[in-house]
């Protein structure tokens, strides 16, 4: 059984959806690709704020899948840029459930760390910070 949560993290979520049964696995469970993209999305909005301008994704430092999600739960991404370096941005991203409208409870379902790049208009990496 999910534990709830008793503190979701300060900030306001970065993203916030619905999945839907076309989302769903052969086991009935949300399909983990879907939720590896919707983290990376989650994770890109901050990065492109500190790199102000284009990213990319380089590197998925980890990923763990702690609670399935199923079709109807509201789920939330929280993002935040843990570390800088000269072209890379780090960031963390916690996605929780929101379940049983009737009697609701929220879980931690997925966490992760993303490491993107900034790019310049040419795509080739450039420092942080500068368009």
């Amino acid at each position: 059984m999910s534990e709830p949560v008793t503190r979701l993290p300060d900030a306001q979520p970065v993203l916030r959806v619905m999945p839907m049964p076309a989302d769903l696995n052969p086991s009935g469970d949300i399909f983990g690709g879907w939720v590896m993209a919707q983290v990376d999305i989650a994770g890109a909005i901050p990065a492109m704020k500190r790199a102000r301008g284009r990213i990319a994704t380089v590197a998925v430092n980890s990923f763990l899948f702690k609670q399935p999600i199923s079709a109807g739960d509201v789920v939330s991404f929280y993002a935040e840029v843990v570390k800088v370096g000269t072209s890379s941005i780090t960031v963390d991203v916690q996605v929780y459930a929101e379940r049983h409208p009737e009697n609701p409870i929220t879980v931690k379902v997925t966490e992760a760390r993303l490491t993107y790049v900034a790019l310049d208009a040419s795509g080739a990496k450039r420092p942080v910070g500068g368009a």
